[in-house]
């Protein structure tokens, strides 16, 4: 816009001169001709059809003051400059259709011109800049309608070449998933199953099992096929074979009391304390969700590495947040070594990407006095405000629909 606007700024004082001086055309009358045709330069950048009016209004009036035998007519060099100017701009900014129009607009104008003139010319001297101006206009026209073509096939490459480049990485993603999926059933699912089995059969395979440990294979059992569950629902996710699975109800604060009773069972005294009515299923998906799988992991922890080891979990709201607190002391029995993975805590780094994602964040430290403690906390008053919002949206809507059926 400046570099058209200065342009146009130069072209109105050397073409009123030029005119003036060349032309014999009057020096006012120049000047506002000059004047009409290069404010129609930056103007037909948002308003292309007043600007070729007024571009047409300063032609036709320099080709009807021009005095016979004073030079090229009815377009002087200066004026034609000016007209294949603005065709070019309008090529360049606009449409390619708009520009013909332009173009055709200008070459009807010169035509009507030489037809109409009141000085009654030869018809023949309007010939050489009626022949100059159609070469020179139509290569600049047919120039920047093929550059701003250009343009649009590299812009729509570039589109082509992303749409490619996204669909590699779906593809790549759905392949990650599919060997994850094959490794969890060949490894993690098998090994599992065997578990089961053997808890299945060892009050069959081993003999004088007293009731407490047949109890316990029994749970054992009935937590590997729990487990065995989850993972072929999280199988059938990962390979998107069953989209029903995404509906499946996913656990969140509601289900705390049953991963407790699973942890008693494990030999953890927990103390379940949650404020109000947070358990309930107001709260939004990934919050609830991320909530019981931290508590869950937290239990895990104290259950490998404190066994014993008194626990309390508490649920509460503190300045618009969510805050769970997962509390152990120190362990009543000696750890007993699992396998390690190689010393990386997968478990901690899970916790945080967890709270990440629902838009919190996770704190552990261990307790001076022994024992450790796991902080999560969530914020909840745009959440809430949210809920709100679509409860009240619901509620005009069925009013709405209530009024219009009554």
């Amino acid at each position: 816009m400046l570099i058209v606007g200065a342009s146009a700024g130069f072209l109105l004082v050397v073409t009123s001169l030029l005119m003036t001086s060349i032309y014999d055309v009057p020096l006012l009358v120049s000047y506002a001709a000059a004047t009409a045709q290069c404010v129609a330069l930056p103007m037909a950048l948002w308003r292309p059809w007043p600007a070729l009016v007024l571009q047409l209004g300063g032609f036709m009036t320099f080709a009807w003051v021009q005095p016979v035998g004073a030079g090229l007519w009815p377009l002087p060099g200066p004026v034609m400059i000016l007209l294949v100017a603005h065709v070019g701009l309008v090529g360049a900014t606009r449409p390619w259709r708009e520009a013909v129009l332009t173009w055709w607009g200008t070459a009807l104008a010169a035509i009507v011109l030489v037809l109409a003139d009141p000085r009654q010319r030869p018809l023949d001297d309007g010939d050489v800049s009626l022949v100059l101006y159609a070469m020179i206009s139509v290569l600049t026209l047919f120039a920047v309608i093929a550059w701003n073509q250009r343009g649009t096939a590299r812009r729509q490459l570039a589109a082509a070449q992303r749409d490619v480049e996204l669909e590699q990485a779906q593809r790549a993603l759905v392949e990650e998933r599919n060997r994850i999926a094959r490794e969890l059933h060949d490894v993690v699912a098998h090994s599992m199953s065997v578990i089961h089995m053997q808890a299945t059969s060892a009050e069959y395979r081993i003999k004088n099992l007293d009731p407490e440990s047949r109890d316990e294979f029994v749970r054992i059992a009935a937590g590997t096929r729990r487990a065995l569950r989850e993972m072929r629902q999280l199988l059938a996710l990962l390979r998107e074979e069953d989209s029903e699975n995404e509906l499946q109800p996913m656990p969140d604060l509601e289900h705390l009391a049953e991963l407790a009773d699973s942890a008693r069972r494990g030999g953890i005294p927990v103390e379940l304390d949650v404020a109000g009515d947070l358990g309930g299923t107001d709260l939004p998906d990934t919050v609830g969700l991320a909530a019981y799988r931290i508590v869950q992991e937290s239990l895990s922890n104290v259950v490998r590495h404190a066994p014993g080891a008194p626990t309390r979990v508490i649920v509460s709201e503190q300045a618009g947040e969510l805050v769970v607190e997962v509390v152990n002391d120190l362990p009543t029995q000696t750890p007993r070594p699992i396998e390690d993975g190689g010393g990386v805590s997968h478990g901690l780094l899970g916790m945080r990407e967890r709270a990440r994602l629902a838009g919190g964040a996770v704190r552990t430290e261990a307790r001076p006095e022994g024992g450790y403690r796991v902080t999560a906390r969530f914020p909840l008053l745009e959440e809430r405000a949210v809920e709100e919002r679509s409860v009240e949206k619901r509620a005009a809507e069925k009013q709405m629909t209530e009024e219009q059926a009554g």
